[in-house]
């Protein structure tokens, strides 16, 4: 499965334990597309959610509707729900996908995130 920095795909997050994305959601692809071998079997991701509940202000970035990334709502990218997910739980990849300055703003919260910056 070839996947690209950027894309969104749909993982399938439902047997996760207790505070842990629990659901079938969209995610955008964030690890760098050259940095495994395809055949490697997870993938590093942030998860998208539309409730702005679940989204820390300063840890999340706000990802309008466009053609490009397919959202039918405003979603935000969680950044500090960045995790290294099975490739097995993506039951869709799309053609879908974030712009490249909303993908340098994600890596740059999730360094933030985890006290790089």
């Amino acid at each position: 499965m070839r996947l690209e920095a950027g894309q969104i795909v749909l993982v399938d997050w439902r047997d996760a334990l207790p505070r842990e994305a629990n659901k079938l959601r969209p995610a955008v692809v964030v690890e760098d597309s050259d940095l495994f071998d395809e055949r490697y079997p997870n993938v590093i991701l942030v998860p998208l959610a539309d409730d702005p509940h679940l989204a820390i202000q300063d840890l999340s970035l706000r990802i309008e509707p466009t053609p490009a990334n397919g959202c039918a709502k405003t979603s935000h990218a969680l950044a500090h729900h960045v995790t290294a997910t099975s490739k097995a739980r993506i039951i869709t990849v799309t053609t879908s996908r974030v712009e490249a300055r909303e993908l340098a703003e994600i890596r740059r919260l999730i360094g933030f995130a985890i006290g790089l910056g």
